[in-house]
C-alpha cells in the first residue's frame, strides 16, 4: 500500500506510472486526489487508487510516525481502510470500478462479459442492413481518384 498526498500521478498520462507502482508491488494507493488520467489508469492494471480526505491522510502518516510496525488494510468488498490500531476509514468507489478490482478484469475481459449481447445485437444489426451498400476495399497507400 502506498500512502501519498494530494494530486497523486499528476505528469503522468501514460499507463508506465502505474506499471511502474504494480511492479514494485503495490496494489492499493491512498491519496486525498489524483491526476485523472493516472486515475483511470489505475483500475485498467489491477490498482485501486482510493480517495481519503486529506485530514485522514495526513492522520494515517502521523501514526505511521508514532507507532513502529504500523500497518495499514484495505477491504474492498466493504470499502474500508483499516489499521492495526482499531481506526477505520470509508471510501466510496463506482461500482463499475469496484467489479473490475474484485474480478480481475481488463478492458478486453469488460466487454466480453457482454459478449452475448454483443453476438445478438450484431445478428439483428447484419439483418437489417441487408440492404446497405458495400464499397470495394480501398488500398489508401495507392489510391488516386478517378478523374
Amino acid at each position: 500500500m502506498l500512502l501519498t498526498r494530494a494530486n497523486f500521478g499528476c505528469g503522468s498520462s501514460r499507463e508506465h506510472a502505474p506499471w511502474a507502482i504494480g511492479d514494485y508491488g503495490f496494489r492499493v494507493i491512498l491519496a486525498p486526489s489524483y491526476a485523472d488520467i493516472f486515475y483511470n489508469n489505475c483500475f485498467k492494471n489491477g490498482i485501486l487508487p482510493a480517495e481519503l480526505t486529506e485530514a485522514q491522510i495526513e492522520e494515517l502518516f502521523r501514526r505511521a510516525e508514532k507507532y513502529p510496525g504500523y500497518q495499514l488494510s484495505v477491504d474492498l468488498p466493504n470499502q474500508t481502510v483499516n489499521d492495526n490500531e482499531g481506526l477505520t476509514y470509508k471510501f466510496e468507489i463506482a461500482p463499475s470500478r469496484k467489479e473490475v478490482l474484485l474480478e480481475g478484469l481488463d478492458d478486453i475481459a469488460t466487454t466480453l462479459k457482454h459478449e452475448p449481447d454483443i453476438t445478438a445485437y450484431e445478428k439483428t444489426h447484419a439483418a437489417s442492413s441487408a440492404g446497405a451498400t458495400m464499397y470495394d476495399q480501398v488500398d489508401v497507400k495507392n489510391y488516386s481518384p478517378a478523374l
